[in-house]
């Protein structure tokens, strides 16, 4: 019997050596994709990382981005001074001068018929700086640790003027500084070095974090961000859990989980200008009472990072 192939045992083998080419050829790029996934609880910083890839890695932020960024500053801003108002109240921390009432109904007002990503009247614009201005709210501000504000509130509210001219574009820097919670999974692409990077970030919140898994698998590093500012802050799902340390409890579970015995973890310190600013007047021993160094920003910054250390049971982890 001779060895001639049917027609299809050659279309079989044809087929078998185009998968192999195909698998092959799947292989030489897999190794060439770097798949990172950015966890954190949530506020740490990571859609600030993203934000920052697509200046460096993708030309920056389009005309479209700056276009839909812009009634995001406006609203950043005017929120972040309604919720030091909302707390005013909540603390007992009286005006400076009786006559901010007034300013404060008008703002509050503008909340309330959901007109605060509109450019600012010049009413509005006016009240905003004076209410800034005042000694009451300024110590309200001073207490931002005892409520929720974005970290974002000191940039925008100090530069009323700029975001209050009726040519007003955001600049990068803006665009970096609003905040604007994320659910769902944001993807980023970009090359480097001849290397295909997929940067993933996912919501922070605990109601976020059920998504996480989908990430998850064949992930070639995890980049773990901690906001080293929210020290002496609690969270927004329960207002008991001091942020730091909900931070190290998910950090925990992350790096010594056993899907991830394989996958590199990045420790990412963030926010460390706010950092250095806040050890200087609000203590470390608010988050970590046993901590008896001084209140410095490199000596508990340096105890911060070993705390999240401690955390890892593998050797050559993080």
């Amino acid at each position: 019997m001779g060895c001639t192939m049917s027609q299809e045992e050659r279309a079989a083998l044809e087929r078998s050596r185009m998968i192999e080419k195909n698998l092959k050829e799947d292989g030489m790029q897999a190794a060439k994709d770097i798949k990172l996934l950015l966890l954190g609880a949530g506020e740490s910083g990571k859609s600030t990382i993203v934000k920052q890839m697509k200046i460096i890695h993708e030309s920056g932020f389009t005309a479209e981005d700056y276009k839909q960024y812009k009634p995001v500053v406006y609203s950043n801003t005017v929120q972040s001074l309604v919720a030091i108002l909302r707390a005013m109240a909540n603390l007992s921390v009286p005006f400076g001068s009786s006559d901010r009432e007034v300013d404060a109904k008008l703002v509050m007002d503008v909340v309330a018929r959901m007109e605060d990503t509109e450019p600012f009247s010049e009413e509005l614009l006016s009240a905003m700086k004076r209410l800034w201005a005042d000694s009451g709210v300024q110590e309200c501000f001073s207490r931002s640790n005892e409520y929720q504000l974005n970290d974002s509130a000191k940039y925008f509210l100090d530069d009323l003027e700029r975001l209050g001219e009726a040519t007003y574009q955001p600049t990068e820097q803006d665009i970096l500084r609003t905040r604007v919670k994320t659910t769902g999974i944001v993807e980023v692409h970009f090359t480097f070095k001849n290397l295909n990077f997929k940067l993933f970030d996912v919501g922070g919140q605990r109601s976020e974090r059920k998504k996480w898994i989908h990430c998850f698998e064949d992930v070639t590093a995890i980049i773990f961000c901690v906001a080293m500012s929210e020290y002496d802050q609690v969270l927004h799902e329960d207002e008991t859990t001091n942020r730091m340390h909900e931070s190290l409890k998910l950090f925990d579970s992350i790096c010594n989980n056993k899907w991830f015995t394989d996958t590199s973890i990045i420790l990412f310190l963030n926010k460390k200008d706010l950092f250095e600013e806040k050890i200087k007047k609000s203590p470390l021993t608010i988050c970590f009472p046993e901590y008896s160094g001084r209140q410095d920003y490199h000596e508990a910054s340096a105890y911060i990072q070993a705390q999240f250390e401690a955390k890892n049971k593998s050797a050559n982890k993080v």
